[in-house]
């Protein structure tokens, strides 16, 4: 069991980074900057990556509380978080269950549909059908179902890795060869074209809260890796200047998706404004990247709020909550 803490210091706080993941280096940069900003509000804080040390550190010392900075599929599939329940140790974020279904994005993208969510028409394809059927007719039925242009993604899979926006015919085959690289399953759906924006959820036990809207505006026109994690090649405004009422609608989704899929503690969607004001929804993260080039950080300051004071209040949030909940 986790030693005892009282609600001002929740005890030795532990931070997950890195993993194995095509978003290991992200994660490492992530890890780094929540545990300088916990650090920084006085609590004790340790790093730790994800390997064969770590099971028989958490059995023999068990921290107050864990914060899984870890992206990608080994970090937000709910698999680390199914130890840490195991051995009884308090987490920040989503549950197992609930990070499984987050991080599929067509199992996700039917949820928020369900519930009168707009999100892009889309399809997803195993690559063993796309190969069995025929690459050539399987391409010619999608475009006639969805139209052009199209976004091609990995069902599960983050930071944009693997992703394509796909505007003629032609493009289509290398699309799908590049999703299949980060998963076996595509997602394919409608581009819808817009302002990208995202919207950080947090919720410290008093229920969810969207933060400030940032407007995500990359040189390249496209919010791919290398736009997200290389300073300077993005500019961010924060909040997005947007109509009021588009603002509205963006926290409205955004909480709505944080609710619908059974989130906690904090959550980022990313959402399109097309020309009309419409808000698409296109996912959601449960482990936000906290990077320098980062959204939700940016978010939190824009609200003016201390980085390390809001994630401090997801622990104590997290060390208070009944086991299992």
């Amino acid at each position: 069991m986790a030693p005892t803490s009282s609600a001002a210091d929740p005890g030795r706080v532990m931070v997950l980074a890195g993993g194995l993941s095509h978003e290991r280096d992200v994660s490492l940069r992530s890890g780094r900057r929540v545990s300088e900003a916990l650090r920084g509000t006085g609590l004790a804080v340790e790093e730790r990556d994800v390997d064969a040390t770590l099971l028989p550190a958490l059995m023999a010392e068990p921290p107050a509380c864990v914060v899984p900075m870890l992206h990608g599929e080994t970090g937000e599939d709910g698999a680390i978080r199914e130890v840490l329940e195991l051995l009884d140790i308090p987490y920040v974020g989503a549950t197992p269950a609930v990070c499984r279904t987050a991080f599929d994005k067509p199992v996700a993208k039917a949820l928020a549909e369900h519930a009168g969510i707009r999100t892009p028409r889309s399809t997803c394809l195993p690559h063993e059908m796309f190969r069995e059927l025929g690459a050539a007719a399987v391409l010619e039925s999608l475009v006639a179902k969805l139209g052009l242009p199209l976004m091609v993604k990995p069902a599960q899979s983050g930071s944009a890795l693997g992703c394509t926006v796909v505007h003629n015919v032609s493009e289509l085959p290398s699309a799908m060869v590049n999703a299949y690289a980060y998963g076996p399953v595509a997602l394919i759906e409608q581009f819808i074209a817009g302002d990208e924006v995202a919207v950080p959820v947090i919720d410290d036990g008093t229920g969810p809260r969207a933060l400030p809207v940032v407007a995500i505006m990359p040189d390249g026109g496209v919010y791919d890796y290398t736009a997200r994690y290389t300073a300077g090649s993005t500019e961010f405004v924060v909040p997005a200047q947007l109509p009021e009422a588009t603002l509205e609608e963006c926290t409205r989704v955004a909480i709505a998706a944080h609710e619908v899929l059974g989130l906690r503690d904090l959550s980022r969607s990313d959402l399109i404004v097309d020309a009309d004001g419409q808000v698409w929804w296109l996912e959601v993260n449960v482990a936000p990247g906290f990077t320098e080039t980062s959204t939700v950080p940016l978010s939190i300051q824009a609200a003016g709020l201390d980085l390390g004071k809001v994630i401090a209040e997801l622990v104590q949030a997290a060390v208070a909550r009944p086991a299992h909940s």
